[in-house]
């Protein structure tokens, strides 16, 4: 039967869990049972020549017990200085689709108003351009039936529009780097009675903070980069305890491109007899 694939419910409940006061009962993906042909529906429920499957390739090829469409119902919210209802949200995301955003190209139409008076339609394949009155209080979404086949995560262009307008925390973050660094914050608030906090994460980047073993244990590369940047040191100390100054192969360089009448000249008159004695004891000896 029918059902609602996991990529929807997870833009369904991102869109409830980040819009206060927007009705669970007005966001739906499967339609109800009588509901027969379009894309709330999956493969028991479409009809001969059923347009949500008959007019796109993606449609045809994508058709499974999937339903592939979402409503989304009135509210209104205010942040950023601004109010943001239904009608700002679904024209926001009609123009992402006709700038073919990345991240709106598995939306094959949006059937919306404007302004809670008229309805209109985008359609991808242009072939309609309006809707029922129902949709004076409900903007439909319809997503290619490929794209919930193959489970693609549709939630990038909602997050967009949230982040946009202020109701999430604007970063590119992925779950795993959240998850770090909220263990990063944990251990730089943790005094261990060696150190100072402020020393803790140099502590971990060489796998010795004893407060979180499990953190070194899941994050190994940590301990491996510590190892790297000791070894480091230890050859940038040798490097600069070490006299690279050989005086002997100086001197013998420059006294090579001299000839004796240069070196002569070189002498001052002060010290020439000195140099000249001690040159004759050496040639007797």
């Amino acid at each position: 039967m029918t059902t609602a694939p996991a990529n929807l419910l997870a833009v369904r409940r991102l869109l409830l869990d980040t819009i206060k006061g927007l009705d669970p009962a007005a966001v739906g993906i499967v339609g109800d049972p009588a509901h027969r042909g379009g894309y709330h529906c999956g493969s028991d429920r479409v009809v001969a020549n059923d347009y949500s499957v008959v007019e796109s390739p993606r449609d045809a090829g994508g058709l499974t017990l999937y339903a592939s469409g979402l409503d989304v119902g009135t509210f209104s919210v205010r942040s950023g200085g601004a109010t943001h209802n239904l009608q700002t949200f679904s024209t926001w995301c009609v123009a992402q689709c006709r700038a073919n955003t990345a991240d709106s190209r598995d939306i094959r139409e949006i059937i919306y108003s404007p302004d809670g008076k008229v309805v209109r339609r985008w359609d991808r394949l242009g072939r309609r351009s309006s809707g029922d009155d129902s949709h004076l209080w409900h903007t439909h979404f319809s997503f290619f039936r490929d794209s919930t086949k193959a489970g693609r995560d549709q939630t990038p262009l909602f997050r967009r529009y949230l982040t946009g307008i202020g109701l999430l925390e604007d970063t590119d973050m992925t779950p795993e780097e959240h998850a770090w660094l909220e263990t990063v914050h944990k251990n730089l608030t943790v005094l261990d009675g060696r150190n100072p906090v402020g020393q803790i994460y140099t502590r971990m980047a060489m796998g010795e903070d004893h407060t979180n073993p499990d953190f070194v244990v899941t994050h190994p590369t940590l301990k491996s980069l510590g190892a790297q940047l000791t070894s480091l040191q230890t050859a940038l100390t040798a490097l600069a305890n070490k006299d690279f100054t050989d005086e002997q192969a100086i001197v013998a360089g420059v006294l090579a491109g001299l000839t004796p009448e240069k070196i002569a000249a070189a002498i001052p008159p002060t010290i020439a007899k000195q140099v000249a004695d001690e040159l004759a004891k050496r040639l007797v000896a």
